[in-house]
């Protein structure tokens, strides 16, 4: 990897074309078959060809498998030939036992789309930061392609088809809105927060310099989401932090009637850095259409009142 003052030159995997091979893991928590089998068909009308392993169905407790199948089944995907990108079948949790037991070689030689959310961000951010390529915070194959409006398929096709630049804005259905004023470009950057946190302290914590950095979460009442930005202030993973995006925070409240808001809470962890701050992008734990979201490319934040426009300055693939 190249790099240029806190912008990372990383290796953009192919894109997608109608036609390609994408094979379905599930490297974290077990699946059901007939999710896995209706997201295969919207797969399959989009114009891909979805292959998976027999094992995918196993369960080990509340794991698809053993650590050493989600492993090898993971391996298998990267280096297969005829298999063009990677789509998780869902997250739950898991995805860290797979950290030690993954050959790098296999993974680093076979830079693949690569799409997830939820616990997968454990291995998106891996692979960004220590593979060096691009990979996607996106849709999975039980939990949105299974739905009939799952997808956000004007972002799936910019993201994985090597759309050279194209914005999310407040206008374009995409939930996000204004919080903190500001402009700015990095590298856009994140996950699902409870996963970015659980980072800290391990070899493959976060790197988060010179990022837009994205948090997005689920069922987490206001004060832990307090909690973790704090530890992640006290961390020192908002120092160099260019600007700050969150998710639809699905389920975040304490109380229907708890007579705050959470980005009350946020905008007073993140107010004093001095960068753009917006919220609700529909990326990751969603209500519907789901938005691919590119990790590690060039992006630009712009907020003005509540006006708020992420712009992908790059492409996130090649031809």
């Amino acid at each position: 990897m190249a790099q240029d003052g806190f912008q990372i030159v990383r290796t953009k995997p192919r894109g997608l074309r109608s036609g390609d091979t994408v094979g379905i893991v599930a490297p974290a928590s077990n699946i059901s078959r007939e999710l896995l089998e209706k997201g295969c068909e919207a797969l399959r009308r989009l114009g891909y060809v979805p292959v998976y392993l027999d094992s995918i169905v196993e369960q080990d407790l509340y794991f698809a498998g053993t650590a050493e199948r989600r492993a090898r089944e993971l391996e298998e995907m990267f280096t297969r030939e005829e298999v063009k990108g990677i789509i998780c079948a869902r997250g739950g949790y898991g995805a860290n036992y797979l950290l030690s037991k993954l050959d790098p070689g296999k993974i680093v030689a076979h830079p693949k789309i690569f799409v997830g959310y939820s616990d997968l961000t454990t291995l998106e951010t891996c692979f960004t930061d220590s593979a060096g390529f691009v990979t996607f915070h996106g849709p999975m194959v039980t939990k949105d392609f299974a739905l009939d409006d799952g997808v956000d398929l004007v972002s799936w096709n910019a993201a994985v088809g090597g759309v050279a630049a194209w914005e999310i804005g407040s206008g374009s259905d995409s939930g996000m809105e204004g919080l903190i004023d500001g402009e700015s470009e990095g590298t856009i950057y994140g996950g699902c927060l409870t996963l970015l946190l659980a980072s800290l302290g391990t070899p493959h914590e976060i790197r988060t310099a010179g990022t837009i950095l994205f948090m997005e979460d689920l069922n987490t009442k206001p004060y832990q989401v307090d909690r973790m930005l704090m530890q992640l202030k006290l961390a020192g993973k908002f120092k160099g932090v260019r600007g700050i995006v969150f998710g639809q925070m699905l389920g975040c409240v304490q109380t229907a009637d708890q007579g705050y808001a959470l980005q009350q809470v946020v905008s007073r962890i993140v107010g004093d850095l001095g960068v753009p701050v917006a919220y609700g992008l529909r990326s990751g734990h969603v209500t519907r259409k789901n938005i691919t979201l590119p990790i590690g490319v060039r992006g630009s934040l712009s907020v003005n009142g509540k006006d708020a426009k992420l712009k992908i300055l790059e492409a996130a693939t090649i031809s």
